[in-house]
Order: C-alpha cells, then structure tokens, then sequence
C-alpha cells in the first residue's frame, strides 16, 4: 500500500471513504488520493461500484486481478499505470509468474479480430464484385481446421474465410494461440474468462468473440455468476479517466494559478 500524497490531508470522512476502499479491494494507488482529495463524493461512488465484484463476487482474487490485468493490457487499451498495479496485486494474491504471462499470452490473441471482422467484409465484398471462386477445403486446410479444433477446444464461423484463403497464415494464428493452451498453467474456464474480458471490455466490445468464449465458458462449466463477475470487472477501466485524466488538471491548475 502507498503512502499518502503530501498534499492531501484527509478529513474524517475521507478516511472512512479510503478505508472502505483498502477493505474491500485489498490495495491503495498515490493517485487516488487526489481523486478523493478533489471530490469525497466521486470517489465514495465509485468505491461502491466497484467494490460489489469484490463483496459478493465468487472468484477467487487473483483471477479478479486477472481480468484488470486484460483489460489494461489489451492492445485496445494499454494502460500502464492500472496493468502494474494489478499485476502487484495479483502476485500479493499467490498468482505466479507463470500465471500472470498466460494472461498476457491470451490477451495478445486480441490482434486476431483484425481479420475475424475483416476478412469475412473482404470476402463478401469480393463476392459482390464477382471476384470470388469458393472451393471445399482441401486436406492441408481440413487438417488445421481439426488441429485449431482440438487445441482450443471449438470451431467458429468466423474463422472459415481465414483458413480458406490464407492457409499459411492460419497456420501460424493456430501455433501461437495454441501455445497457453498447450503450456499454461491456468485452468480452462479462466483462459476463457480473459477472452471475454478483452472482448467485452467497452475499448472493443467485440461481440462475435464475447459471444463464442462466453459459450466455450459455459460448456467448460462457469456458471452465471462468474460469467456476470468478469463483465462487471471490466467495467473498471472506465474509471480510467479519472485517473489519468486527474493529474493532468491539477498540475495545469497549478500553472494557471503560478501564473493568475
């Protein structure tokens, strides 16, 4: 836990708002003593918000911080500040580096929608045009589409076009994508939980994949509350800007005031 920033000096109901937090997140960051500084009552709600995973939520902690931690470091997202301070957090909770790259692993996998958006536009627009020649899969096609199968575990329809067209590069996709699910430590379901976070997180609300990692979740055995959980976990990144967005004003306050 950080120490308090100089320059707050905390009333009696400030505390009782911080100690409300450290209770029911674990933690304390610098920054956010400048948030409750600047307004008790922002603070206060927000507090509550995201404290409801953290009171009634049923997975275990460091799979809570998992989740933070895809958020933040999603390519769609890449913040920092909040990917250190859960990656903190979580080892605090027993996860093992291991663990903690497994997440960074499977959150890499996010570049992949490039082409599970693009290609199935590309390939009806070809259509459209009259530039399209479909074919059946041939044997090398087929015997990646059951490798990609039995690595992760389904098959969607978005991925068809990719693998009829690019065989090659499916086949690198299938290498790398398989190799958590191959090597890592994390169970099943938690892989699929960090899908759905760096899927549902509102930087990409990527709804084919949220949809699909959230079926694979389920025949995998997550029940409804652990599914919920994730969602509400990401949810937090909308606070981002306030803490990043903080610091910028009351230095720029600051100057303006040096300069009044």
């Amino acid at each position: 836990m950080e120490k308090e920033s100089a320059m707050t000096d905390l009333n009696q109901r400030q505390q009782a708002i911080k100690d409300a937090f450290v209770k029911a997140r674990g933690y304390w960051a610098k920054i956010m003593d400048q948030i409750l500084g600047l307004s008790p009552d922002y603070f206060e709600a927000y507090t509550e918000l995201s404290s409801v995973p953290w009171k009634h939520g049923v997975l275990e902690p460091k799979v809570k911080e998992f989740m933070y931690i895809a958020a933040d470091a999603s390519t769609t997202h890449l913040y920092n500040a909040g990917t250190r301070i859960h990656m903190q957090n979580a080892l605090r909770h027993g996860a093992t580096v291991e663990e903690i790259f497994e997440v960074l692993q499977l959150t890499a996998s996010l570049g992949i929608h490039s082409c599970t958006v693009g290609v199935p536009i590309l390939l009806e627009e070809l259509a459209a045009a009259g530039k399209l020649e479909e074919a059946p899969l041939d044997e090398r096609q087929t015997a990646l589409k059951e490798a990609f199968t039995e690595n992760r575990g389904y098959w969607a329809p978005f991925l068809d076009g990719l693998l009829q067209h690019s065989p090659e590069f499916f086949e690198a996709y299938l290498k790398i994508s398989s190799v958590p699910w191959r090597t890592g430590p994390l169970e099943p379901k938690v892989k699929e939980f960090v899908y759905i976070a760096i899927d549902g997180a509102t930087t990409h609300l990527y709804e084919p994949g949220l949809r699909q990692h959230i079926r694979n979740a389920i025949q995998l055995g997550a029940s409804k509350e652990e599914l919920l959980e994730v969602l509400q976990l990401v949810t937090a990144i909308g606070v981002h800007t306030i803490t990043d967005s903080v610091p910028i004003l009351i230095k720029e306050a600051e100057a303006a005031s040096k300069t009044a």
